[in-house]
């Protein structure tokens, strides 16, 4: 008989920061009850993050990780054309909207609920980088330079895109189906 190996309790933490953090809200989700759900004493808390900040921060860089690693690992897999893959970054986006859970963008929301605490603004920066990198990096590779105009371009539809979902403007299909076509215009317009 197998006993499974329980998280550690930084993990806990994280887990719980993931679900609670993104469903309610960080506002929403005191230090009290991420503790009670973690099943972490306060000190453990505190040991391992020594603010909800720094949680806060950790929990949206663990985010961006799986968000990029996912990119890293699926866009070869949709696609070998590195402008098929640009907007194959939408389609990954797009694959959320439709859930029941789906709540926007996290790094939206955190950057809208914590306007000046440098932690989160930080991570919420790192997290703008990577998406900016992804999209210089596949336009590199289709032989484009001088992309910084393309890029902040293609950021500002995916960003709209996302909020655009979150509010219910439309139906998810109907919203990716926008954000991948203004892609395409972009692109166009600077292959033509």
């Amino acid at each position: 008989m197998s006993t499974a190996v329980r998280p550690s309790p930084r993990r806990r933490l994280l887990d719980t920061a993931h679900r609670l953090f993104y469903a309610r809200g960080i506002h929403e989700s005191g230090i009290d009850r991420l503790i009670a759900e973690s099943d972490v004493a306060k000190a453990t808390f505190y040991k391992h993050f020594p603010s909800k900040d720094d949680l806060i921060a950790a929990y949206l860089d663990e985010r961006s990780e799986r968000m990029q690693a996912r990119a890293v690992a699926e866009l070869p897999g949709r696609s070998d054309d590195p402008i098929e893959q640009v907007l194959c970054v939408f389609d990954l986006l797009a694959e959320n909207f439709g859930s029941p859970t789906y709540r926007g963008c996290a790094f939206i929301n955190a950057a809208g609920e914590c306007p000046s605490v440098p932690a989160v603004l930080d991570a919420v920066t790192r997290r703008r980088r990577s998406l900016k990198d992804l999209f210089a990096g596949l336009l590199d590779r289709a032989g484009l330079r001088d992309t910084d105009d393309l890029v902040a371009q293609l950021c500002l539809i995916y960003d709209g895109a996302a909020v655009s979902a979150q509010l219910k403007d439309a139906e998810g299909p109907q919203v990716h189906r926008w954000a991948r076509s203004a892609a395409a215009a972009v692109l166009a317009s600077r292959l033509s």
